[in-house]
């Protein structure tokens, strides 16, 4: 039986998840349809144009994407402390860049309303503050953005995606690491691009971009990626940074685990690779069969056997799959 998305997210376990969400049976989101012989190449721009939109408005960042030709991945954090701080006349003002919001709080705003409207004015925009850090009004107010536009171009009607979008917990640092290097790989796995560099649409390039400063993406805006540590602050847990790795060494890691998975290039991991691995205690075996390709479902969270336990409880769970892969990340 289906459970309800609410059960499969804890935020306080964790506030890292991987969303991904796919178009139903052929549609294509982007790229080259085969089928039909058109090209919605124009398309991946629009996921990045609203995510860029999202992540100003919500309480949740965005560490990592890639959008493919039938679906696209995320990673997100979210926080819902800063959602906490904000004032109400704040939270009124970002709910309201997306929705026109109620009269009342309209008139609110602008200072029309007697202490009794106020009152009810009030208790609706708190009633916004929780959906600003929820992932599902942040993955809706993206999915069904995007499914309006599609159908509008098609002159069509009906379900633009496959089903609810899937959600994996990222219960710590390792977790996030090799889910973030997964879906920058995507491109270069699914044969799109040659080098992870050369993904257009991802955060990968994202970054490779900023660190060299070259001209960005054209025809549209790139959203805010939540930003590595640099090399005075790579000991310290600052929480407005990803995770302890900097980000030439990253840009390094996915670059020798790409090649370790490309078909024609079966080489190690190079050694510059190996020091981050070795930082964050993660086995360069484990770490390759981690990252190879599955037939299996996606697993509902990821960690080490201790985090999963804990999500788990959390989550009113007895068992989670993904122990195997838990106890050989340590």
């Amino acid at each position: 039986m289906t459970r309800a998305r609410s059960s499969q997210i804890s935020l306080d376990e964790t506030p890292y998840y991987h969303c991904i969400c796919r178009c139903v049976r052929r549609a294509f989101l982007c790229g080259q349809d085969h089928y039909s012989g058109q090209d919605y190449e124009h398309r991946r721009q629009w996921v990045v144009d609203r995510l860029a939109v999202l992540v100003e408005i919500f309480a949740i960042d965005l560490c990592a994407y890639a959008v493919m030709s039938n679906h696209y991945h995320v990673v997100l954090k979210v926080d819902r402390a800063r959602a906490e701080t904000w004032s109400v006349e704040e939270v009124a003002e970002r709910w309201m860049g997306l929705f026109s919001g109620p009269l009342l709080v309209r008139r609110w705003l602008r200072g029309e309303t007697v202490e009794a409207e106020t009152l009810k004015a009030v208790e609706i925009v708190e009633s916004w503050r929780s959906r600003l850090f929820d992932l599902g009004w942040f993955m809706k107010c993206l999915n069904e953005h995007l499914a309006r536009k599609a159908n509008e171009e098609d002159n069509t009607k009906g379900r633009f995606w496959e089903s609810r979008y899937k959600s994996q917990a990222l219960l710590d640092e390792k977790a996030l690491l090799s889910c973030m290097a997964y879906v920058d790989l995507n491109p270069v796995r699914a044969g799109m691009a040659a080098t992870p560099e050369q993904s257009e649409h991802t955060s990968i390039q994202q970054r490779s971009q900023a660190l060299s400063q070259k001209p960005g993406q054209k025809g549209g805006a790139k959203p805010r990626l939540v930003p590595m540590v640099d090399a005075e602050h790579i000991e310290t847990d600052d929480e407005g940074t990803l995770c302890r790795v900097r980000l030439m060494d990253y840009l390094q890691l996915v670059d020798a685990t790409g090649r370790a998975l490309r078909e024609d290039k079966r080489g190690a991991i190079s050694a510059e690779a190996a020091d981050v691995l070795q930082r964050l205690g993660i086995d360069e075996t484990a770490w390759l069969r981690h990252m190879a390709p599955r037939k299996q479902r996606t697993p509902l969270a990821m960690g080490t056997m201790c985090r999963l336990r804990a999500f788990a409880k959390a989550t009113g769970r007895r068992w989670i799959a993904g122990q195997k892969a838990a106890c050989s990340l340590g």
